[in-house]
């Protein structure tokens, strides 16, 4: 199954995005997209912000083959995603502020009106082995089930769209939502509520 060009560009312009946006390092983070009965995924150890075209790699969405090889280490997390979401585009990205706050909560509730509106909550979720893993396997599709967007603790985030466009606007939200609530502890100042029906995002 040879790659469509527009598929490609939409790979080359959102792995592009996300290390500009330092959302990832140099080589970290991953992408795909449901085809059918396939999917189209990073190759392992690819650079996101300098894809090529032979950093694509279609792959069965259930059967083995020969792209299992070359395809990122995430590869049995974004099938899972796939086949218990109703998911087209995975993103999994590393925004830090993300990671730093995953560290000692349970779920990051954001402060500014744009991510309470567009995300209410991002639950952290728990691995022992945070990489690839029959855990994550299991784990990460279930909270994306009721969540476009979760994170891992420690670890990044993982969130899922119609479109990688999608996807990927979901962790841009959520970077910032961590951004401005880190600024708001350096603050330190009470918070004035200003939003209407704020106890419901605690609790959606």
């Amino acid at each position: 199954m040879n790659l469509d060009p527009e598929i490609f560009r939409q790979f080359q312009e959102i792995g592009r995005d996300l290390y500009e946006a330092s959302l990832i390092s140099s080589h970290g983070g991953n992408l795909s997209l449901r085809l059918g009965d396939k999917l189209a995924i990073k190759r392992r150890g690819a650079m996101l912000g300098r894809l090529q075209l032979d950093d694509i790699v279609i792959t069965g969405l259930d059967k083995p083959d020969s792209g299992v090889v070359l395809a990122s280490t995430e590869l049995v997390v974004h099938r899972a995603i796939y086949r218990r979401t109703p998911a087209l585009a995975v993103v999994h990205a590393h925004p830090r502020t993300a990671i730093a706050l995953s560290l000692s909560r349970e779920e990051i509730v954001p402060i500014d009106n744009e991510a309470s509106y567009f995300l209410h909550k991002v639950p952290v979720v728990a691995a022992e082995f945070a990489s690839g893993s029959g855990e994550l396997e299991e784990k990460v599709p279930a909270a994306l089930a009721q969540y476009k967007i979760i994170m891992l603790r420690g670890h990044g985030a993982f969130s899922i769209g119609q479109t990688l466009d999608e996807a990927f606007q979901w962790v841009s939200i959520l970077e910032e939502a961590s951004q401005i609530i880190a600024a708001a502890k350096v603050i330190g100042e009470p918070l004035v509520e200003y939003r209407k029906m704020s106890d419901a995002y605690k609790r959606w």
